[in-house]
């Protein structure tokens, strides 16, 4: 008989972080979650994650927003449809759903991560087979305060945890910013190598001064110097410089990329399954960007196990990350809501082995940590 899905849950799940996160929009000192779990008729579960970041300080999608979305618009879509054909279940909620791509990433991981328990094998086996079962993870260094910083590089490079670092920037004067940059790349010199992610602050003028100043300082790639929305001045950036540019919010999906690519960008894309309603809607762009010769970068939206995981099967199915991943999430995390965390060493993180994503959820952490 044929499995259908039988129950939606969504849960509310605040985790405090480590240290407050410094971004250019917003401070993080708490990190909220909305876990899915997708029952079936044949007794599997599967589990999904939809994060952002600073609730509404990032995108037009809340922690709040994707809880009642899903309870109220999406998952009657998939309620009593069957369970395996996730191709179809994609097409249904992309045809009567505009928009709210965190909400449809969580409910594609919850399919996936179900299907692969069904049939015995990984989420990344369901995609065609894992290339890599470790990934590169670097580290963002976001206290805002630059011997803080400094510290914390070194301690992450002694323990073999990071070799690469990123730099939230633009919430200060461009002269104030590139100054605690080029402090920080200085100390770590050849040791590691420094990135860094303006989240949109700046304007095209203000961020041909800046980057300038960050190439002259030995900065290795810029994230997002300008809006999203400004693609042209975005492609004008990434010519203009040798450093490269990043495309992060500016490049949501295939047909973004598509559209920065015949407009003459050159650089990176920074890959996430939140802005691009899942894993297959992430990995359609990384071919449009692998056809392009773009770079690929995972990225992030400070996920925690079950989202980090997700991304991590579909990053190891591509052949190459030519500037790694930022898969970190659950070490900003005081606490988790999984039996086993994900094992990170030797600079990176190991892809989790099991059926579907290979993660167990914590009953009584996750009890602990769901909003009441």
């Amino acid at each position: 008989m044929t499995s259908v899905i039988d129950t939606i849950e969504t849960l509310l799940v605040d985790l405090p972080t480590i240290r407050p996160h410094k971004l250019s929009m917003t401070t993080m000192a708490c990190q909220t979650m909305v876990i899915v779990r997708m029952r079936h008729s044949d007794g599997i579960e599967g589990l999904g994650e939809g994060t952002t970041i600073g609730g509404l300080a990032y995108g037009p999608e809340s922690p709040e927003s994707i809880k009642r979305n899903i309870d109220t618009y999406l998952a009657p879509l998939l309620i009593g449809e069957p369970s395996g054909n996730v191709n179809a279940l994609r097409a249904r909620l992309n045809r009567h759903v505009r928009g709210n791509s965190i909400a449809k990433s969580a409910l594609e991981t919850a399919l996936l991560d179900a299907q692969g328990k069904r049939l015995g094998l990984s989420v990344a086996e369901l995609l065609g087979g894992a290339r890599h079962d470790h990934l590169p993870v670097l580290w963002t260094l976001a206290s805002g305060d630059t011997k803080q910083d400094i510290d914390e590089a070194f301690q992450r490079l002694d323990e073999r945890r990071h070799c690469d670092f990123k730099l939230k920037i633009g919430a200060n004067p461009v002269d104030q910013d590139v100054r605690h940059v080029a402090a920080i790349k200085a100390a770590l010199g050849d040791r590691a190598s420094v990135r860094v992610d303006v989240n949109q602050a700046w304007d095209e003028a203000t961020a041909v001064r800046g980057i300038q100043a960050l190439q002259d300082a030995g900065i290795e790639l810029i994230e997002q110097a300008i809006p999203a929305r400004e693609h042209a001045g975005l492609i004008r950036l990434s010519q203009r410089f040798n450093v490269p540019m990043l495309a992060d919010e500016a490049v949501q999906d295939a047909r973004d990329g598509l559209d920065l690519v015949c407009g003459g960008f050159s650089g990176a894309f920074a890959l996430k399954i939140a802005k691009s309603g899942g894993i297959n809607g992430v990995l359609e762009l990384a071919h449009v960007a692998q056809a392009a010769g773009i770079g690929l970068y995972g990225g992030t939206m400070l996920e925690g196990t079950i989202g980090s995981a997700a991304s991590l099967h579909a990053w190891a199915t591509l052949p190459e990350m030519a500037w790694g991943t930022e898969m970190f999430g659950p070490l900003l995390l005081k606490d988790d809501i999984v039996v086993d965390s994900l094992n990170y060493h030797e600079f990176g993180v190991d892809l989790p082995t099991g059926p579907g994503l290979g993660i167990t959820l914590d009953e009584d952490k996750l009890a602990h940590y769901s909003r009441k």
